[in-house]
């Protein structure tokens, strides 16, 4: 199979190095308030497409599945909620082993990749994010546990669990596609906490300092019929637990229509 490997900028947080926290990100009331500073570093992005059994949740924090939804359109906001969130839930079951999902939200995606700039209601045009990132932090990963379970999380820590994100095309992509890095290349100290708060929720999430040993990754012409399983957290140690993902631009799709997706939040629940 022929590859296509991508030379790609991917953003990275422009740490001033003064030791000032990164800016908050807002989101709600319609909008996204995103204002954090990014550079842009260039890196070859590796076209896993043939090799996918190579990677792994537990050894690369990512997974490809092949995996038909009965969904199609992602239009109807109780049909994704219903069918498609059960979808996802025995499609994270069977391939972690894990006794119990709990689905915390889902963003889908069908609008220009500046969208955070579009001002008010800038969430009807949501698009792909291309800065470099992970969803939740360790410490965030539990404020998201506690929220979820408030009655049941100061036993759900004792055991292991995760956040995953099931990432999957509405159209096939060519126009930004999304990377994740390899885990084993992106060491905790590359990792900065960062405020975001999304109506009632304060979390916390990773923003990253650029590192040219990052090994990046993407799956060409991903499907319909293509999952990919982002990991954001694990509990367990000595495995990949977090996987940086951004979107970033292919310069041969450029001028292609907006890409389409959704992306699935899950919290994922182990008995041991």
């Amino acid at each position: 199979m022929e590859k296509h490997h991508v030379q790609a900028k991917f953003n990275y947080w422009d740490d001033p190095g003064n030791g000032s926290a990164p800016t908050p990100i807002y989101i709600g009331k319609g909008r996204i308030t995103n204002e954090r500073p990014h550079r842009a570093h260039e890196f070859i992005v590796h076209d896993i497409s043939g090799e996918e059994d190579r990677y792994s949740l537990d050894s690369h924090g990512f997974q490809y599945c092949s995996h038909e939804s009965r969904e199609k359109q992602f239009t109807n906001e109780h049909a994704i909620r219903t069918t498609y969130y059960n979808e996802c839930e025995q499609l994270l079951k069977r391939v972690t082993g894990a006794t119990r999902v709990r689905i915390f939200n889902h963003k889908v995606r069908r609008g220009p990749t500046q969208w955070h700039h579009l001002g008010l209601k800038n969430l009807a045009n949501r698009g792909p994010v291309t800065k470099t990132h992970v969803d939740q932090s360790y410490h965030g990963a539990e404020l998201r546990l506690r929220w979820e379970f408030p009655d049941e999380a100061d036993d759900i820590v004792k055991r292991r669990y995760q956040i995953i994100n099931v990432w999957r095309p509405i159209e096939t992509i060519l126009k930004d596609p999304i990377g994740v890095a390899d885990a084993g290349t992106v060491p905790d100290k590359d990792l900065v906490s960062a405020v975001m708060v999304e109506d009632d929720f304060h979390g916390e999430q990773w923003v990253v300092r650029h590192n040219p040993n990052h090994q990046w990754h993407y799956k060409h012409r991903m499907t319909p019929q293509d999952a990919l399983l982002i990991k954001c957290f694990d509990s367990k140690k000595f495995v990949a637990r977090r996987a940086l993902h951004s979107a970033f631009e292919d310069p041969l799709h450029r001028d292609k229509d907006s890409r389409q997706s959704i992306e699935v939040r899950c919290l994922v629940c182990y008995d041991d």
